[in-house]
């Protein structure tokens, strides 16, 4: 979807969007692997935080017209 965006926003908002979303994934394998259900449950609650983080920088490219 990012490479819809203004060569412009390439280390801007299209960096933070394509750490965010890598993120997300990547803290529940992490969660995963400390096969305890405590740490589990963290980094399930990190990864909903970087979900509501990837939704606000959506919204705002959205509604600054950077990608329609």
């Amino acid at each position: 979807m990012t490479e819809a965006f203004p060569k412009d926003e390439l280390y801007g908002l299209i960096s933070q969007i394509r750490r965010t979303a890598i993120s997300i994934p990547s803290n529940i394998a992490e969660g995963n692997s400390r096969r305890s259900k405590p740490d589990y449950l963290q980094f399930l609650k990190i990864s909903r935080g970087s979900c509501a983080e990837l939704e606000t920088q959506l919204i705002i490219s959205k509604k600054s017209q950077i990608f329609k």
